[in-house]
C-alpha cells in the first residue's frame, strides 16, 4: 500500500515500469524460484526478431555469421565458396580460407540445429502444421534465402553443393518445385556467382537450388497499366527456376553524383525492375553506395519506393532501423 501511495504521489515507479524488465523477479523461471520451468518457449531462438527484406552482404565476415543477420531481422544471408579437397570453404578469397570455416560449419549445420529447435516435436500441438515452421517466431511461414557464391567451377562445385544441402533437405527445411508446383519451405536455396543454369535446368522433378538471374538482362520500357506477367513458358528466368535477379548497382545504373539519381538512372531502375516482376523474380541491387551515410540511406529509400525487393546490406544495424 505504501509503494502505492507512493506512485500515486509521484515519489516511486510501478514495479513494472523499471528501466530494464531483468530487475523485475531476475530469478523467474528458474529452479526453486516463482514460475520454475516457465520462463522458456520453444521457438525463444528468435523470440520478437521481426523479419525484414535485407540481404547480409559478405556475411561470414561478420563476428557471428548467420545469427547476426537473423538477430536484425534479415530474410537473406551471403556464403562465398570455394571447392578445394572435396570440401566446400567460406571465405572472400582464398588468402582468407581456413579448414574449420565450410558451408556445412558456418551455415548448413546451424540452420538445422536453429530449425530443429523451432520445430520440436516434443511441444505439444506438434501436428497442427503440415510444413515445418520457418526461424522466425514472428513469422513462421518466412523462408531464409541463403544465397551461395559459387567462386570456384560451376560444374564442379555445384554437385558438392547439392551434397552438403543434404542435412537440410532430409528434414524438409528446403523450398522445392516439383516440376509443377513450387513449395515453400524454411530455407530457400540460391545460386549466383559461377554457378551453372544448365544444372539447375537438368533438376526437373526436384528442384530445391534456384539461380540468381541476371538482372540488367530484363529491362522492359513502359507499359500499359496492368500489364500481364509474362507466361513462365515464354520467358527463360521464371519461378521455376529462379528467385532473385541481382546485378550491380554501380554497373547497371552508374553512382548517384549528385546525390540523387537522374532521370535516366531512374529510367533504367524502372526498367529493370519492370522486367524482373513481370518475370515474377524479386529485385536485388548490390554495389549500392555505402559512404556518405546519408547518400546510402536515400538510395535505400528510393530503392525501396520504386519496388526493390531486397536490400543489400553491410550494415544490419542501419537497415534495421531506418524507416523505408
Amino acid at each position: 500500500i505504501l509503494h502505492l501511495l507512493q506512485v500515486f504521489i509521484g515519489s516511486a515507479r510501478l514495479l513494472w515500469d523499471l528501466n530494464t524488465t531483468d530487475a523485475f523477479l531476475p530469478d523467474f523461471g528458474t529452479p526453486g524460484h516463482i514460475g520454475a520451468g516457465l520462463a522458456n518457449y520453444p521457438t525463444d531462438a528468435t523470440r520478437n526478431v521481426q523479419p525484414i527484406p535485407c540481404h547480409s552482404h559478405n556475411d561470414y565476415w561478420r563476428r557471428v555469421p548467420l545469427f547476426e543477420a537473423i538477430h536484425y531481422g534479415c530474410t537473406s544471408v551471403e556464403a562465398d565458396v570455394w571447392k578445394f579437397d572435396e570440401e566446400l570453404f567460406v571465405g572472400h578469397d582464398t588468402a582468407s580460407l581456413t579448414r574449420n570455416r565450410t558451408l556445412q560449419s558456418l551455415y548448413v549445420n546451424p540452420l538445422v540445429d536453429l530449425l530443429d529447435r523451432m520445430n520440436d516435436p516434443t511441444t505439444l500441438l506438434p501436428s497442427i502444421r503440415t510444413t515445418p515452421r520457418g526461424i522466425f517466431d514472428e513469422a513462421p511461414e518466412q523462408s531464409l534465402v541463403l544465397l551461395i557464391d559459387f567462386k570456384t567451377n560451376g560444374a564442379e562445385t555445384f554437385p558438392l553443393v547439392l551434397q552438403h544441402l543434404e542435412p537440410l533437405r532430409a528434414k524438409d527445411y528446403l523450398t522445392y518445385h516439383d516440376g509443377t508446383i513450387l513449395h515453400s519451405r524454411p530455407i530457400t536455396i540460391v545460386v549466383t556467382g559461377n554457378a551453372p543454369f544448365d544444372l539447375i535446368l537438368n533438376m526437373t522433378t526436384h528442384r530445391d537450388v534456384f539461380f540468381d538471374a541476371p538482372l540488367s538482362a530484363m529491362f522492359e520500357p513502359p507499359s500499359p497499366l496492368f500489364a500481364a506477367p509474362i507466361p513462365t513458358n515464354e520467358q527463360k528466368y521464371n519461378t521455376t527456376n529462379s528467385l532473385y535477379a541481382s546485378v550491380s548497382f554501380t554497373h547497371a545504373i552508374g553512382f548517384p553524383w549528385r546525390g540523387r539519381l537522374s532521370s535516366s538512372q531512374l529510367h533504367l531502375l524502372r526498367g529493370q525492375i519492370r522486367g524482373a516482376h513481370r518475370r515474377g523474380l524479386k529485385v536485388r541491387y548490390w554495389d549500392t553506395p555505402g559512404w556518405p551515410v546519408n547518400l546510402r540511406d536515400a538510395i535505400w529509400g528510393v530503392l525501396m519506393e520504386e519496388g526493390v525487393d531486397v536490400l543489400n546490406v553491410d550494415d544490419l544495424r542501419g537497415a534495421a532501423v531506418g524507416d523505408w
